[in-house]
Protein backbone atom coordinates (compact mmCIF):
# COMPACT_ATOMS: atom_id res chain seq x y z
CA UNK A 1 0.00 0.00 0.00
CA UNK A 2 1.31 3.46 -0.86
CA UNK A 3 2.74 5.62 1.89
CA UNK A 4 0.91 8.85 2.59
CA UNK A 5 1.65 11.91 4.64
CA UNK A 6 -1.21 13.61 6.42
CA UNK A 7 -0.55 17.14 7.66
CA UNK A 8 -2.92 18.47 10.27
CA UNK A 9 -3.15 22.24 10.30
CA UNK A 10 -5.72 24.74 11.53
CA UNK A 11 -6.73 25.63 7.95
CA UNK A 12 -7.43 22.16 6.56
CA UNK A 13 -6.34 18.63 5.87
CA UNK A 14 -4.52 17.30 2.86
CA UNK A 15 -2.54 14.18 1.93
CA UNK A 16 0.88 14.38 0.34
CA UNK A 17 2.72 11.56 -1.52
CA UNK A 18 5.65 10.22 0.44
CA UNK A 19 8.04 10.95 -2.44
CA UNK A 20 7.47 14.68 -1.96
CA UNK A 21 8.21 14.82 1.76
CA UNK A 22 10.65 17.42 2.87
CA UNK A 23 13.74 16.57 4.87
CA UNK A 24 14.57 17.42 8.45
CA UNK A 25 15.17 21.05 7.76
CA UNK A 26 13.51 24.13 9.15
CA UNK A 27 9.86 23.67 9.85
CA UNK A 28 10.19 20.31 11.50
CA UNK A 29 8.74 18.25 8.63
CA UNK A 30 9.83 14.69 8.15
CA UNK A 31 11.80 12.78 10.77
CA UNK A 32 10.78 9.61 12.56
CA UNK A 33 7.13 8.78 12.94
CA UNK A 34 5.70 10.20 16.16
CA UNK A 35 4.32 7.82 18.70
CA UNK A 36 1.18 8.22 20.77
CA UNK A 37 -2.31 9.44 19.98
CA UNK A 38 -1.29 11.95 17.32
CA UNK A 39 0.57 9.37 15.22
CA UNK A 40 -2.17 6.76 15.53
CA UNK A 41 -4.81 9.28 14.63
CA UNK A 42 -2.92 10.39 11.54
CA UNK A 43 -2.40 6.82 10.42
CA UNK A 44 -6.04 5.95 10.95
CA UNK A 45 -7.33 9.01 9.17
CA UNK A 46 -4.99 8.54 6.23
CA UNK A 47 -6.00 4.89 5.99
CA UNK A 48 -9.65 5.82 6.17
CA UNK A 49 -9.17 8.43 3.46
CA UNK A 50 -7.50 5.88 1.19
CA UNK A 51 -10.24 3.32 1.80
CA UNK A 52 -13.00 5.81 1.12
CA UNK A 53 -11.25 7.20 -1.95
CA UNK A 54 -11.09 3.67 -3.32
CA UNK A 55 -14.89 3.50 -3.28
CA UNK A 56 -15.35 6.89 -4.88
CA UNK A 57 -17.38 8.30 -1.99
CA UNK A 58 -17.07 11.86 -0.75
CA UNK A 59 -17.81 11.86 2.94
CA UNK A 60 -14.81 13.71 4.43
CA UNK A 61 -16.53 16.94 5.35
CA UNK A 62 -17.07 19.08 8.37
CA UNK A 63 -17.72 16.10 10.65
CA UNK A 64 -14.30 14.64 9.77
CA UNK A 65 -12.57 17.94 10.43
CA UNK A 66 -14.32 18.30 13.76
CA UNK A 67 -13.25 14.85 14.89
CA UNK A 68 -9.78 15.45 13.48
CA UNK A 69 -9.43 18.50 15.68
CA UNK A 70 -10.35 16.41 18.69
CA UNK A 71 -8.04 13.55 17.69
CA UNK A 72 -4.95 15.36 16.44
CA UNK A 73 -3.60 18.58 18.00
CA UNK A 74 -3.96 21.58 15.78
CA UNK A 75 -0.75 22.46 14.03
CA UNK A 76 0.66 18.96 14.39
CA UNK A 77 2.33 17.51 11.33
CA UNK A 78 2.95 13.80 11.17
CA UNK A 79 4.14 11.26 8.66
CA UNK A 80 2.85 7.69 8.77
CA UNK A 81 3.23 4.50 6.82
CA UNK A 82 0.08 2.61 5.82
CA UNK A 83 1.70 -0.77 5.39
CA UNK A 84 -0.03 -1.92 8.58
CA UNK A 85 -2.95 0.41 9.18
CA UNK A 86 -4.52 0.66 12.59
CA UNK A 87 -7.98 1.77 13.66
CA UNK A 88 -7.77 4.46 16.35
CA UNK A 89 -10.84 5.36 18.31
CA UNK A 90 -11.45 8.59 16.41
CA UNK A 91 -11.58 6.77 13.07
CA UNK A 92 -14.09 4.35 14.52
CA UNK A 93 -16.25 7.33 15.44
CA UNK A 94 -15.93 8.70 11.93
CA UNK A 95 -16.85 5.47 10.22
CA UNK A 96 -19.71 4.75 12.60
CA UNK A 97 -21.68 7.64 11.11
CA UNK A 98 -23.69 5.89 8.41
CA UNK A 99 -26.99 6.69 6.82
CA UNK A 100 -26.25 10.41 7.09
CA UNK A 101 -27.69 12.80 4.54
CA UNK A 102 -25.55 15.41 2.84
CA UNK A 103 -25.77 17.57 -0.24
CA UNK A 104 -23.54 17.52 -3.28
CA UNK A 105 -22.97 19.69 -6.36
CA UNK A 106 -25.93 19.39 -8.70
CA UNK A 107 -27.32 20.62 -12.02
CA UNK A 108 -28.18 24.34 -11.73
CA UNK A 109 -31.55 24.73 -10.05
CA UNK A 110 -31.71 21.13 -8.86
CA UNK A 111 -30.98 19.80 -5.39
CA UNK A 112 -28.99 16.63 -4.82
CA UNK A 113 -29.32 14.91 -1.46
CA UNK A 114 -26.91 12.07 -0.75
CA UNK A 115 -27.54 9.31 1.75
CA UNK A 116 -24.68 6.98 2.62
CA UNK A 117 -24.88 3.41 3.88
CA UNK A 118 -22.70 0.46 4.72
CA UNK A 119 -19.34 -0.06 6.30
CA UNK A 120 -17.19 3.07 5.93
CA UNK A 121 -20.18 4.70 4.18
CA UNK A 122 -19.00 2.92 1.06
CA UNK A 123 -22.45 2.91 -0.58
CA UNK A 124 -24.38 6.05 -1.45
CA UNK A 125 -27.72 6.90 -3.04
CA UNK A 126 -28.68 10.31 -4.38
CA UNK A 127 -32.13 11.88 -4.60
CA UNK A 128 -32.28 14.58 -7.26
CA UNK A 129 -35.03 17.19 -7.02
CA UNK A 130 -35.51 19.18 -10.23
CA UNK A 131 -39.16 20.07 -9.65
CA UNK A 132 -40.72 23.40 -10.58
CA UNK A 133 -37.95 24.58 -12.93
CA UNK A 134 -39.76 24.60 -16.27
CA UNK A 135 -39.75 22.51 -19.47
CA UNK A 136 -36.16 23.49 -20.35
CA UNK A 137 -34.90 21.13 -17.64
CA UNK A 138 -34.83 18.13 -20.01
CA UNK A 139 -32.53 16.48 -20.65
CA UNK A 140 -30.93 16.88 -17.23
CA UNK A 141 -27.64 15.19 -16.27
CA UNK A 142 -27.77 13.37 -12.93
CA UNK A 143 -25.14 11.70 -10.73
CA UNK A 144 -24.23 8.08 -11.40
CA UNK A 145 -25.67 6.89 -8.08
CA UNK A 146 -29.08 8.58 -8.49
CA UNK A 147 -31.89 6.47 -7.02
CA UNK A 148 -34.81 8.92 -7.33
CA UNK A 149 -35.45 11.78 -9.75
CA UNK A 150 -38.20 14.35 -9.20
CA UNK A 151 -39.30 16.14 -12.38
CA UNK A 152 -42.73 17.18 -11.14
CA UNK A 153 -44.38 20.56 -11.82
CA UNK A 154 -42.18 21.45 -14.80
CA UNK A 155 -44.94 21.97 -17.41
CA UNK A 156 -43.49 19.11 -19.44
CA UNK A 157 -45.59 18.30 -22.52
CA UNK A 158 -43.66 15.25 -23.73
CA UNK A 159 -41.18 12.71 -22.44
CA UNK A 160 -39.28 10.36 -24.73
CA UNK A 161 -36.45 7.88 -24.59
CA UNK A 162 -33.70 10.40 -25.31
CA UNK A 163 -34.83 12.64 -22.45
CA UNK A 164 -34.44 9.77 -19.96
CA UNK A 165 -31.09 8.43 -21.07
CA UNK A 166 -27.50 8.88 -20.07
CA UNK A 167 -25.28 8.23 -17.05
CA UNK A 168 -27.32 7.98 -13.87
CA UNK A 169 -30.54 6.86 -15.55
CA UNK A 170 -29.48 3.25 -15.93
CA UNK A 171 -29.90 2.46 -12.24
CA UNK A 172 -32.78 4.88 -11.54
CA UNK A 173 -35.33 3.28 -9.17
CA UNK A 174 -37.88 6.09 -8.74
CA UNK A 175 -39.18 8.71 -11.18
CA UNK A 176 -41.73 11.45 -10.43
CA UNK A 177 -43.37 13.10 -13.46
CA UNK A 178 -46.52 14.23 -11.69
CA UNK A 179 -48.21 17.63 -12.09
CA UNK A 180 -47.02 18.20 -15.66
CA UNK A 181 -48.81 18.68 -19.00
CA UNK A 182 -48.22 15.24 -20.49
CA UNK A 183 -50.95 14.12 -22.89
CA UNK A 184 -49.24 10.96 -24.10
CA UNK A 185 -46.14 8.85 -23.60
CA UNK A 186 -43.97 7.10 -26.13
CA UNK A 187 -44.00 3.28 -25.98
CA UNK A 188 -40.22 3.40 -25.57
CA UNK A 189 -40.08 6.33 -23.15
CA UNK A 190 -38.98 4.16 -20.22
CA UNK A 191 -37.20 1.46 -22.20
CA UNK A 192 -33.75 2.30 -20.79
CA UNK A 193 -34.86 2.41 -17.17
CA UNK A 194 -34.12 -1.25 -16.45
CA UNK A 195 -34.32 -0.91 -12.66
CA UNK A 196 -37.28 1.47 -12.35
CA UNK A 197 -39.57 0.38 -9.50
CA UNK A 198 -41.74 3.44 -8.81
CA UNK A 199 -43.29 5.73 -11.44
CA UNK A 200 -45.59 8.69 -10.68
CA UNK A 201 -47.52 10.07 -13.67
CA UNK A 202 -50.43 11.48 -11.67
CA UNK A 203 -52.03 14.87 -12.32
CA UNK A 204 -51.31 15.03 -16.05
CA UNK A 205 -53.52 14.95 -19.15
CA UNK A 206 -52.80 11.41 -20.33
CA UNK A 207 -55.59 10.10 -22.57
CA UNK A 208 -54.15 6.71 -23.58
CA UNK A 209 -51.53 4.15 -22.61
CA UNK A 210 -49.77 2.30 -25.45
CA UNK A 211 -49.50 -1.50 -25.01
CA UNK A 212 -46.24 -2.47 -23.38
CA UNK A 213 -45.60 1.04 -22.09
CA UNK A 214 -43.75 -0.34 -19.07
CA UNK A 215 -42.50 -3.61 -20.55
CA UNK A 216 -38.82 -2.91 -19.94
CA UNK A 217 -39.03 -1.93 -16.26
CA UNK A 218 -39.62 -4.12 -13.19
CA UNK A 219 -42.19 -1.70 -11.81
CA UNK A 220 -43.76 -2.23 -8.41
CA UNK A 221 -45.81 0.97 -8.14
CA UNK A 222 -47.45 2.99 -10.96
CA UNK A 223 -49.52 6.08 -10.12
CA UNK A 224 -51.74 7.23 -13.00
CA UNK A 225 -54.42 8.95 -10.94
CA UNK A 226 -55.96 12.28 -11.96
CA UNK A 227 -55.51 11.93 -15.72
CA UNK A 228 -57.98 11.71 -18.62
CA UNK A 229 -57.74 8.01 -19.40
CA UNK A 230 -60.93 6.54 -20.90
CA UNK A 231 -60.02 3.05 -22.10
CA UNK A 232 -57.17 1.16 -20.51
CA UNK A 233 -55.73 -2.17 -21.58
CA UNK A 234 -54.36 -4.39 -18.86
CA UNK A 235 -51.58 -5.26 -21.32
CA UNK A 236 -50.13 -1.79 -20.83
CA UNK A 237 -48.73 -3.04 -17.53
CA UNK A 238 -47.23 -6.27 -18.86
CA UNK A 239 -43.49 -6.56 -18.39
CA UNK A 240 -40.71 -8.75 -19.70
CA UNK A 241 -38.81 -8.47 -16.45
CA UNK A 242 -39.13 -10.60 -13.38
CA UNK A 243 -40.98 -7.97 -11.40
CA UNK A 244 -42.79 -8.71 -8.14
CA UNK A 245 -46.18 -7.48 -7.00
CA UNK A 246 -47.48 -4.48 -8.96
CA UNK A 247 -49.66 -1.73 -7.47
CA UNK A 248 -51.59 0.38 -10.01
CA UNK A 249 -53.54 3.54 -9.19
CA UNK A 250 -56.01 4.57 -11.92
CA UNK A 251 -58.33 6.54 -9.65
CA UNK A 252 -59.92 9.85 -10.67
CA UNK A 253 -59.84 9.25 -14.42
CA UNK A 254 -62.60 8.85 -17.02
CA UNK A 255 -62.22 5.09 -17.40
CA UNK A 256 -65.38 3.40 -18.67
CA UNK A 257 -63.76 0.27 -20.06
CA UNK A 258 -60.87 -1.96 -19.04
CA UNK A 259 -59.66 -4.39 -21.69
CA UNK A 260 -58.45 -7.75 -20.31
CA UNK A 261 -55.02 -9.16 -21.09
CA UNK A 262 -55.12 -11.37 -24.22
CA UNK A 263 -54.64 -15.07 -23.53
CA UNK A 264 -52.19 -15.45 -26.44
CA UNK A 265 -50.12 -12.38 -25.71
CA UNK A 266 -46.33 -12.63 -26.07
CA UNK A 267 -46.02 -10.95 -22.68
CA UNK A 268 -47.02 -12.65 -19.41
CA UNK A 269 -50.05 -11.57 -17.42
CA UNK A 270 -49.24 -8.39 -15.46
CA UNK A 271 -48.60 -9.20 -11.77
CA UNK A 272 -51.13 -6.62 -10.55
CA UNK A 273 -51.99 -7.30 -6.91
CA UNK A 274 -53.47 -3.91 -6.04
CA UNK A 275 -55.73 -1.99 -8.43
CA UNK A 276 -57.42 1.30 -7.56
CA UNK A 277 -60.20 2.19 -10.02
CA UNK A 278 -62.05 4.57 -7.70
CA UNK A 279 -63.96 7.55 -9.08
CA UNK A 280 -64.14 6.58 -12.73
CA UNK A 281 -67.10 5.90 -15.04
CA UNK A 282 -67.42 2.14 -14.79
CA UNK A 283 -71.02 0.90 -14.99
CA UNK A 284 -70.12 -2.76 -14.65
CA UNK A 285 -67.34 -4.54 -12.80
CA UNK A 286 -64.53 -4.96 -15.39
CA UNK A 287 -63.28 -8.37 -16.41
CA UNK A 288 -60.15 -8.81 -14.33
CA UNK A 289 -59.94 -12.58 -14.36
CA UNK A 290 -56.52 -14.21 -14.14
CA UNK A 291 -54.98 -11.17 -12.45
CA UNK A 292 -53.42 -12.05 -9.05
CA UNK A 293 -55.45 -9.31 -7.37
CA UNK A 294 -55.47 -8.95 -3.60
CA UNK A 295 -57.00 -5.44 -3.41
CA UNK A 296 -59.62 -3.87 -5.69
CA UNK A 297 -61.03 -0.36 -5.24
CA UNK A 298 -64.19 0.58 -7.16
CA UNK A 299 -65.41 3.43 -4.96
CA UNK A 300 -67.37 6.25 -6.56
CA UNK A 301 -68.20 4.45 -9.82
CA UNK A 302 -71.76 4.40 -11.27
CA UNK A 303 -72.11 0.63 -10.87
CA UNK A 304 -75.74 -0.29 -11.49
CA UNK A 305 -75.77 -3.82 -10.07
CA UNK A 306 -73.50 -6.43 -8.57
CA UNK A 307 -74.68 -9.90 -9.38
CA UNK A 308 -73.38 -13.44 -9.93
CA UNK A 309 -70.28 -13.56 -12.10
CA UNK A 310 -69.24 -9.96 -11.43
CA UNK A 311 -65.99 -11.06 -9.77
CA UNK A 312 -65.31 -14.24 -11.74
CA UNK A 313 -61.68 -15.33 -11.66
CA UNK A 314 -60.78 -13.28 -8.57
CA UNK A 315 -60.75 -16.03 -5.97
CA UNK A 316 -57.57 -14.60 -4.41
CA UNK A 317 -59.06 -11.16 -3.68
CA UNK A 318 -58.88 -10.28 0.04
CA UNK A 319 -60.00 -6.60 0.14
CA UNK A 320 -62.87 -5.11 -1.90
CA UNK A 321 -63.93 -1.47 -1.59
CA UNK A 322 -67.32 -0.42 -3.02
CA UNK A 323 -67.88 2.79 -1.09
CA UNK A 324 -69.86 5.83 -2.27
CA UNK A 325 -71.14 4.23 -5.46
CA UNK A 326 -73.02 6.63 -7.73
CA UNK A 327 -76.60 6.06 -8.85
CA UNK A 328 -78.77 3.37 -7.27
CA UNK A 329 -76.58 0.31 -6.70
CA UNK A 330 -78.22 -3.05 -6.18
CA UNK A 331 -76.73 -6.09 -4.48
CA UNK A 332 -78.22 -9.18 -6.07
CA UNK A 333 -78.24 -12.57 -4.32
CA UNK A 334 -74.95 -14.46 -4.55
CA UNK A 335 -73.18 -11.43 -6.00
CA UNK A 336 -69.98 -12.20 -4.09
CA UNK A 337 -69.94 -15.97 -4.36
CA UNK A 338 -66.75 -15.93 -6.51
CA UNK A 339 -64.82 -14.38 -3.61
CA UNK A 340 -64.28 -17.18 -1.09
CA UNK A 341 -61.03 -15.59 0.18
CA UNK A 342 -62.40 -12.06 0.73
CA UNK A 343 -61.59 -10.77 4.22
CA UNK A 344 -62.58 -7.07 4.08
CA UNK A 345 -65.66 -5.65 2.34
CA UNK A 346 -66.35 -1.90 2.36
CA UNK A 347 -69.87 -0.80 1.35
CA UNK A 348 -69.84 2.50 3.26
CA UNK A 349 -71.32 5.74 1.97
CA UNK A 350 -74.14 4.13 -0.02
CA UNK A 351 -77.37 5.55 1.46
CA UNK A 352 -79.44 4.27 -1.50
CA UNK A 353 -77.96 0.80 -1.49
CA UNK A 354 -80.54 -1.91 -2.12
CA UNK A 355 -80.07 -5.57 -1.43
CA UNK A 356 -81.89 -8.85 -1.38
CA UNK A 357 -81.17 -9.72 2.23
CA UNK A 358 -78.46 -11.88 3.69
CA UNK A 359 -78.26 -13.97 0.51
CA UNK A 360 -76.28 -11.12 -1.03
CA UNK A 361 -73.37 -12.15 1.20
CA UNK A 362 -73.48 -15.86 0.54
CA UNK A 363 -70.15 -17.41 -0.37
CA UNK A 364 -68.09 -15.01 1.76
CA UNK A 365 -66.78 -17.78 3.96
CA UNK A 366 -63.60 -15.87 4.93
CA UNK A 367 -65.05 -12.39 5.53
CA UNK A 368 -63.82 -10.82 8.78
CA UNK A 369 -64.61 -7.09 8.44
CA UNK A 370 -67.75 -5.51 6.96
CA UNK A 371 -68.29 -1.75 6.71
CA UNK A 372 -71.95 -0.77 6.32
CA UNK A 373 -71.66 2.78 7.71
CA UNK A 374 -73.74 5.30 5.82
CA UNK A 375 -75.89 2.65 4.17
CA UNK A 376 -78.98 2.57 6.35
CA UNK A 377 -78.91 -1.23 6.31
CA UNK A 378 -79.83 -1.46 9.96
CA UNK A 379 -81.30 -3.51 11.55
CA UNK A 380 -79.30 -6.31 10.04
CA UNK A 381 -81.00 -9.56 9.09
CA UNK A 382 -80.89 -12.18 11.82
CA UNK A 383 -79.44 -14.70 9.40
CA UNK A 384 -76.46 -12.49 8.48
CA UNK A 385 -74.09 -14.06 11.00
CA UNK A 386 -75.00 -17.53 9.85
CA UNK A 387 -74.10 -16.55 6.28
CA UNK A 388 -70.78 -15.10 7.44
CA UNK A 389 -69.22 -17.70 9.74
CA UNK A 390 -65.89 -15.87 10.18
CA UNK A 391 -67.20 -12.30 10.54
CA UNK A 392 -65.52 -10.51 13.45
CA UNK A 393 -66.61 -6.85 13.18
CA UNK A 394 -69.24 -4.71 11.47
CA UNK A 395 -69.23 -0.92 11.18
CA UNK A 396 -72.81 0.36 11.00
CA UNK A 397 -72.23 4.11 11.05
CA UNK A 398 -72.63 6.95 13.57
CA UNK A 399 -69.65 5.69 15.52
CA UNK A 400 -71.14 2.25 16.11
CA UNK A 401 -68.85 -0.74 15.70
CA UNK A 402 -70.12 -4.22 16.33
CA UNK A 403 -68.15 -7.34 17.08
CA UNK A 404 -69.14 -10.94 16.94
CA UNK A 405 -70.12 -12.37 20.33
CA UNK A 406 -70.73 -16.03 21.01
CA UNK A 407 -72.77 -16.99 24.06
CA UNK A 408 -72.41 -20.61 25.01
CA UNK A 409 -75.67 -20.71 26.98
CA UNK A 410 -76.55 -22.76 30.03
CA UNK A 411 -75.10 -26.11 30.92
CA UNK A 412 -75.88 -28.89 30.56
CA UNK A 413 -76.73 -28.00 26.95
CA UNK A 414 -80.05 -29.26 25.74
CA UNK A 415 -80.13 -31.62 22.74
CA UNK A 416 -80.32 -29.70 19.50
CA UNK A 417 -79.24 -26.41 21.07
CA UNK A 418 -76.00 -24.60 20.30
CA UNK A 419 -74.16 -21.41 21.17
CA UNK A 420 -75.94 -18.17 20.43
CA UNK A 421 -74.20 -15.71 18.13
CA UNK A 422 -74.92 -11.99 18.32
CA UNK A 423 -73.35 -8.64 17.43
CA UNK A 424 -71.98 -6.74 20.43
CA UNK A 425 -72.11 -3.01 19.51
CA UNK A 426 -70.46 -0.02 21.19
CA UNK A 427 -70.37 3.69 20.44
CA UNK A 428 -66.74 4.50 19.64
CA UNK A 429 -67.38 8.26 19.85
CA UNK A 430 -67.85 8.19 23.62
CA UNK A 431 -64.79 8.21 25.90
CA UNK A 432 -66.59 5.61 27.96
CA UNK A 433 -68.65 3.31 25.77
CA UNK A 434 -72.38 3.30 26.25
CA UNK A 435 -74.25 0.26 27.40
CA UNK A 436 -73.68 -2.40 24.75
CA UNK A 437 -76.57 -3.41 22.59
CA UNK A 438 -77.23 -5.96 19.92
CA UNK A 439 -78.37 -5.66 16.37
Amino acid sequence: MAELVLNARPKGVYAQPAGERRGNGDGGRGGPEPRGQSGLCSAGLAWGRAELAGTGTQVLGSALLLLLCRCCPLGASVTCSLTAPTMPWCLLLLLAVSGAQTTRPCFPGCQCEVETFGLFDSFSLTRVDCSGLGPHILPVPIPLDTAHLDLSSNRLETVNESALAGPGYTTLAGLDLSHNLLTGISPSAFSRLRYLESLDLSHNGLAALPPGSFASSPLGDVNLSHNRLREVSVSAFATRGRGGALHVDLSHNLVHRLTPHPARSSLPTPPIQSLNLAWNRLRVVPDLRDLPLRYLGLDGNPLAAIGPGAFAGLAGLTHLSLGSLQGLPHLAPHGFRELPGLQVLDLSGNPKLQWAGAEAFSGLDSLQELDLSGTGLVPLPETLLHRLPTLQSVSVGQGLRCRRLVREGAYPRQPGSGPKVALHCVDTREPAARVPGTL
